[in-house]
């Protein structure tokens, strides 16, 4: 049984001006009203209401900002989310953009030993070590569920890290990326876009045969829509070019989430916002119903 939870954050992404929240928190109602729960044949998992979005006051040095509140969020998410897994229900949590992922690492964390595909056109591998400042956690999630990064957020409960670098593989990032060589150093598995869009069934058979393990109690994968190409997917916070397209997507993700081993699924940093006739939302609907078929 697949059951469809609303984690609608956006406290870990840079506001895109002035004044203006990020509009990605719209992004489980624009998919929702596309029928995206009864085509998958899912169940309604309730809403994880995030806090308030809140960095008046924060500058650079200050760390990760809405650090607090996104604590307790994803707490929150983790027991939701939990519970769920425990119940031996797939979930598919639309978020809300990639800290969301900390809510599931967590929950994950508490029941065993579990890998994490990170399917995104960008590392999210920033930390202070490899950059002036952290500031926006949606850059840093990588980091961060791998225990690089601030206490308040690394170790929630006492768990850091929820998951281990050799549990993880990144899928998706440019060739320009700015921190894949500390991910490489850390012995994550990468596949580049390039790599994906030239055989994406290659990329899912050597992830699996990373995380298919016996060690492994399962993964779960976290899908930031930006690993598609700027052309086909404007919609984001952080467009670029060099992505893959939705055949190219669908055909990464469905062995992916096909597999015994994998328990969730989290979309995120689509932003209805950018999208004002619903033409990307359809799109990205009919590929996540796809990939969940």
């Amino acid at each position: 049984m697949r059951v469809v939870v609303e984690g609608p954050s956006n406290l870990g992404l840079r506001a895109p001006k002035a004044g203006v929240v990020p509009g990605c928190y719209k992004l489980a109602g624009a998919v929702r009203d596309l029928g995206f729960v009864g085509r998958i044949g899912g169940e309604d998992g309730g809403c994880v209401t995030p806090p308030r979005y809140d960095v008046a006051g924060w500058k650079p040095g200050d760390g990760v900002f809405n650090a607090a509140a996104m604590a307790a969020y994803s707490v929150k998410l983790a027991d939701r989310v939990g519970g769920f897994v425990e119940q031996r229900k797939f979930v598919v949590l639309l978020g809300g953009e990639c800290s969301n992922l900390l809510g599931p690492a967590l929950a994950l964390k508490r029941l065993g030993r579990y890998g994490v595909v990170y399917v995104d056109g960008h590392s999210d591998f920033r930390t202070v070590d490899n950059s002036p400042y952290v500031g926006a956690a949606g850059g840093e999630a990588l980091a961060l569920i791998t225990g690089r990064g601030q206490p308040d957020l690394t170790d929630l409960e006492g768990r850091a890290p929820y998951t281990r670098d050799s549990d993880a593989v990144l899928l998706g990032i440019r060739e320009d990326d700015e921190y894949v060589a500390d991910v490489e150093k850390a012995g994550i598995p990468v596949w580049r876009a390039l790599q994906i869009a030239a055989d994406p069934q290659a990329a899912a058979s050597g992830t699996l045969e990373h995380l298919e393990r016996d060690e492994l109690d399962g993964f779960w994968v976290h899908l930031d829509v930006d690993i598609l190409d700027a052309a086909i997917m404007p919609a984001v916070d952080s467009p670029d070019p060099g992505g893959i397209n939705h055949d190219q997507l669908r055909a990464l993700l469905q062995p992916l989430l096909a597999s015994p081993k994998c328990v969730g699924f989290d979309i995120g940093i689509f932003d209805p916002d950018l999208d004002p006739d619903g033409r990307y939302a359809a799109e990205l609907t009919d590929t996540l119903v796809a990939v969940l078929s």
